[in-house]
């Protein structure tokens, strides 16, 4: 597979990923990204820090020093009495977090009843659902298609309802337990109800809400919601960060003025114990009034999360986008700099995802990610599985090439690729063997038996010539020359040769042998050495070059197979390399030397003095 037809296919995979990830994002159905994302939202809001909230709200908490003196929990008259002592100064709402679904004593009831009506007041309920998690999913058509139907609800008791404002405390959290949505509308199979929140900034503000499509309106205010028209919640800190007050200090007319004039006073429990607790980034005991008081701010301050459909379609562009990107360059370029400039690209993208958080614009980190690496990680994987095929094929190639061409040679090139791009003249040793009598021979065999013993032949030259350091500069019929002086000349260039000379005689000797037949049908070999100045070159243009040697050396050589067949034995030699080889060479170790005599060799006008090597063995 090409690289472009790779690319293109890597292309196209990560635009659909990418839109099928943003599609079910923008339905709310993929219950693994929204885990994912809530982990992020998590490390978003701890590297933002946390903020100062807005001087709206205030916390009456029936506290531990509240439970020491008065009881847990407070009876309807304490609470009774708690109540007429805020109400006296003066709040813009007064909220009680506490479900009151049980009658108790008739004078504290008749009491709380009074207490609540002396003046703006909401008091809760709650929701139950017959699965612990509800499928939402976005509706164009309808704003509260989107919301859940509770199978229960559990109201206040109908004279506190009466004499208050009823609002639904659940609250949406995520696999931990951290709150992450305030549902502002519950539902149920006869009745809608705002969310206590909602209640409260609609009672504080003095305005009733509206609905849209992903939004809830309270007057002047539009608040966006997400799917199910659901409040995003996000924290200002740990658990005090809204002012919060004990309810003893009410019940004893300690509670400073500034603290209810004017303001959201929400009375709730943050007693040691009490249950009503949930993690957040910032604490992991986070009382459950306090995130009520949260998602009231958000509301009355309209300071919280913007997730609505207009982000979810940002995220679903930017899954598109990020993903198909990635996917370029990781096919662009496979470098140190292709590699720092996804890095980059991350970088910025986390940064900007990072600053709209910061800035009350809730983008999804998940669905980029989900979107992006994916694609661009097969096609990584996908490159490095071609590239080891091709690296593979080009080994395989490499290595016939190094048994069909000269040995060494191409490890050499590869690291000067201009070696012997022009001539080159020095000294080097040259060997020629060929087969006689085997021309006649072949016409018998045919072309297939003909290949198997010549390859037989040839790996023994291959061989020889490697254990010296020679290099076989080329196969011809049934012969072949080795050089050795290549790459570079080296000072026991004519022992190495003339070791190798000797070792082919052996072993092609034992391989005529081990071949029945052979021995009946006369088939022999000749071998010639000789050592002094070539011309060693790349002859050939464009993608068809060879390494070759030229000069009156070779030419000697090869004439020397004659003189040895001439006087009868396997191997001749000039007096030149005889005398380079030294007195210590195989030569007289492996067999015996005669002469020097007087040769004349064929086209060459003078003669040269050559030895005979015959092997102890004959």
């Amino acid at each position: 597979m090409s690289h472009r037809l790779l690319t293109v296919i890597a292309l196209l995979f990560a635009g659909l990923w990418g839109a099928a990830l943003g599609y079910l994002n923008l339905n709310g159905e993929v219950g693994l990204l929204d885990r994912m994302e809530a982990t992020l939202a998590d490390i978003r809001s701890l590297v933002v820090g946390a903020r100062e909230p807005p001087p709206v709200v205030s916390i009456v908490a029936i506290d531990d020093r509240t439970a020491a003196v008065h009881g847990y929990p407070l009876d309807r008259s304490t609470l009774a009495r708690l109540v007429g002592a805020i109400n006296a100064g003066k709040p813009k709402a007064l909220a009680l977090d506490i479900l009151l679904v049980d009658p108790g004593p008739e004078e504290g009831d008749a009491a709380l009843t009074a207490a609540l009506r002396q003046g703006p007041t909401v008091i809760a309920g709650a929701a139950t659902f017959a699965q612990s998690r509800q499928r939402v999913t976005d509706a164009a058509e309808d704003p509260l298609a989107a919301i859940p139907e509770a199978s229960q609800l559990l109201l206040p008791l109908p004279r506190f309802a009466e004499a208050a404002a009823v609002g639904i405390v659940n609250v949406a959290t995520d696999q931990t337990g951290t709150p992450r949505f305030i549902p502002l509308i519950s539902r149920s199979a006869d009745r809608l109800d705002p969310a206590f929140p909602l209640r409260v900034a609609s009672v504080a503000l003095g305005a009733d809400p509206s609905i849209e499509r992903d939004a809830v309106t309270l007057g002047a205010l539009r608040i966006p919601t997400d799917i199910g028209q659901r409040l995003p919640v996000t924290f200002y800190g740990g658990r005090g960060s809204i002012a919060t007050f004990s309810a003893a200090d009410a019940l004893d007319g300690k509670l400073p003025g500034a603290a209810v004039a004017g303001r959201i006073v929400v009375i709730g429990s943050t007693v040691t114990g009490g249950g009503d607790v949930f993690p957040t980034p910032f604490d992991p005991v986070m009382p459950g009034v306090e995130v009520m008081s949260t998602a009231i701010t958000h509301l009355v301050a309209s300071d919280g999360m913007v997730r609505d459909h207009r982000m979810r379609l940002i995220d679903a562009a930017t899954a598109i986008g990020l993903a198909l990107l990635l996917v370029s360059l990781v096919a662009w370029r496979r470098s140190a700099a292709g590699y720092l400039i996804i890095v980059l690209v991350l970088v910025v993208w986390a940064m900007l995802n990072l600053s709209a958080f910061a800035h009350g614009y809730w983008l999804s980190a998940a669905l980029p990610i989900a979107a992006a690496l994916p694609p661009a990680l097969m096609l990584g994987a996908a490159e490095l599985w071609l590239d080891r095929g091709r690296a593979r094929h080009f080994a395989e190639q490499s290595a016939l090439l190094q048994r069909i061409e000269a040995p060494g040679l191409g490890e050499w090139l590869a690291r000067d690729p201009n070696f012997l791009a022009a001539p080159v003249r020095q000294k080097a040793a040259v060997i020629f063997i060929d087969l006689s009598g085997f021309t006649g021979l072949s016409e018998k065999l045919g072309p297939v038996k003909v290949s198997e013993v010549l390859s037989g032949f040839f790996e023994i030259i291959d061989e020889e010539a490697r254990s010296h350091g020679g290099a076989i500069t080329s196969f011809m019929g049934d012969g072949a020359m080795i050089l050795f002086g290549l790459p570079e000349p080296a000072d026991d260039d004519a022992a190495r040769a003339a070791a190798c000379a000797v070792g082919l005689c052996e072993r092609t000797r034992a391989w005529l042998g081990a071949h029945a037949g052979f021995a009946e049908k006369k088939i022999g070999f000749k071998v010639g050495a000789h050592c002094g100045p070539i011309v060693a070159s790349r002859l050939g243009t464009g993608d068809r070059q060879q390494i070759t040697a030229a000069g009156d050396t070779v030419n000697v050589g090869a004439r020397l197979m004659e003189v040895a067949a001439r006087n009868g034995v396997e191997l001749a030699l000039s007096a030149e390399i005889v005398r380079a080889a030294g007195t210590d060479s195989v030569l007289l170790k492996a067999g015996r030397m005669e002469g020097p005599l007087e040769t004349e060799l064929r086209g060459r006008a003078s003669h040269i003095d050559a030895w005979l090597w015959r092997s102890r063995t004959l």
